[in-house]
């Protein structure tokens, strides 16, 4: 799929949920592919707290949720963190 066609998918998910694309945030069940493809400052802020989400040039497979508890990490938290640290930078 071209990177637009994506872009342009995912926008289309925000508006139907009621948030834009400027205020987005990151959910449990947002699969780690688009959030690598929409959120690239995602992959550094993560492996500050050792979790991998791409191996091999491909991201993980599933949800962000379903990659923090593989993890045993806190959920809830490192999404308020993540979140936090995006809408610092917009």
């Amino acid at each position: 799929m071209p990177a637009q066609a994506g872009i342009q998918e995912h926008k289309e998910r925000l508006m139907m949920r009621g948030q834009s694309p400027r205020q987005s945030t990151i959910i449990a069940d947002q699969q780690v592919e688009d959030l690598v493809r929409d959120y690239p400052d995602v992959v550094r802020l993560l492996l500050r707290e050792n979790i991998v989400c791409i191996e091999c040039g491909e991201p993980y497979w599933g949800t962000i949720g379903d990659l923090l508890k593989s993890r045993h990490m806190d959920v809830e938290g490192t999404l308020a963190t993540l979140n936090m640290c995006l809408h610092k930078k917009t």
